[in-house]
């Protein structure tokens, strides 16, 4: 191992998880959930990362309504609570951490996913050019109503529920999913937040949600297993702000007072099928500008080489990197960069979001 790259196998204890070393696995959706219920084939696939020093699980709905796309895992039904308490029995035998990170998709759904085909729930009824994945493939979502005021705290309700199944079927914590474009930025941003109440207008009544349900989640498991996910810096599923620093600055500073595991900040992302823009119109807003106002631990994820992720956590920049596309392709990412070996060859994109074995599970080891 060269010694620049050596302090990203130092542990770290991150709130309540002590990790073995400093690479992360981003949360990356995969789709292979046909009846909503982890199979074998998603226990291997998070068995075979377990070399990560932790795992933030994919995108994992909080109840029906959250729910906005085919294939997806919930976190809401008895099964399958049981279905990820095979995949945390996988990891930790593999000597690996693991969180779930929990999701409300908002107005990206569509009414074939929503109890008796209602319309979608989002902070306004702003419909946005959002597409989603069914049955009948990649097409437009359904028109979005507003919650009613008096049925934000049943949503809020919803994610202490999630955590709390989230740790009986053996997760280390959880992570909410607060960012690209999903129910929480949808109240964020001015752009999909429309509201005349408590929860829109004003920067401190758009983060209102957030911070409910970052209270009620940490009232559910502690704080010291409880992370936030933001992407101040990109706009994801039509969901954008006209004046994102102080509205995420305001944020990272609440967030700073409630003493999280970790704070995980998207600093950039890259084209996809979800991303109209890369960054946002504001050039002046940087990620230290998040740094500045949370003095907390500090995720950090955005196309990070090995040496530039040993050059965030040796600077105190941050805590800890999350790698995304490498562990689509490498299971063993970490122990590769460890022994300065190289990557297997990119998946194919068209197995990314879907599909069977390959392009998944299929991926060879370093070993063989």
């Amino acid at each position: 191992m060269s010694e620049p790259i050596a302090v990203l196998f130092s542990p770290v204890t991150l709130g309540d998880i002590t990790l073995k070393n400093r690479l992360a696995m981003a949360p990356m959706t995969r789709a292979r959930s046909p009846e909503r219920v982890p199979t074998d084939s998603v226990v291997q696939y998070y068995a075979q990362r377990a070399g990560a020093g932790l795992i933030i699980t994919e995108a994992t709905q909080i109840s029906t309504q959250g729910t906005g796309s085919i294939a997806t895992p919930g976190i809401h039904t008895p099964q399958q609570i049981a279905g990820w308490q095979r995949v945390t029995d996988a990891v930790h035998q593999h000597g690996g951490k693991i969180i779930c990170q929990i999701w409300h998709v908002g107005r990206v759904s569509h009414a074939s996913f929503q109890q008796d085909n209602q319309a979608p729930v989002s902070s306004s009824d702003i419909h946005g050019e959002v597409n989603t994945f069914t049955a009948a493939g990649f097409e437009r979502t359904t028109p979005p109503r507003a919650l009613a005021l008096e049925e934000i705290p049943g949503v809020i309700a919803d994610y202490r529920q999630a955590a709390l199944n989230a740790i009986a079927a053996g997760f280390d914590g959880v992570q909410i999913h607060a960012a690209s474009g999903y129910l929480i930025d949808q109240f964020l941003r001015d752009g999909c937040n429309r509201r005349q109440d408590a929860y829109g207008g004003s920067v401190a009544n758009r983060c209102r949600f957030l911070l409910e349900v970052s209270d009620a989640v940490i009232g559910a498991v502690g704080a010291g297993r409880t992370s936030v996910r933001l992407s101040p810096f990109t706009v994801t599923w039509d969901c954008s702000d006209s004046d994102p620093q102080p509205l995420f600055t305001h944020a990272a500073r609440e967030l700073d007072k409630r003493n999280l595991a970790f704070l995980e900040i998207v600093e950039r992302g890259f084209e996809s099928i979800a991303a109209t823009s890369e960054a946002q119109a504001n050039g002046t807003f940087q990620p230290n500008d998040i740094r500045q106002a949370y003095s907390g631990r500090l995720m950090v994820n955005g196309g990070y080489q090995p040496e530039d992720a040993a050059r965030a956590i040796s600077s105190g920049y941050a805590e800890a990197v999350s790698i995304g596309r490498p562990y689509l392709s490498t299971p063993d990412y970490a122990q590769r960069v460890a022994a300065g070996a190289a990557l297997n060859e990119d998946v194919d994109m068209l197995a990314w979001y879907g599909g069977g074995d390959e392009g998944y599970i299929d991926q060879p080891a370093l070993e063989g």
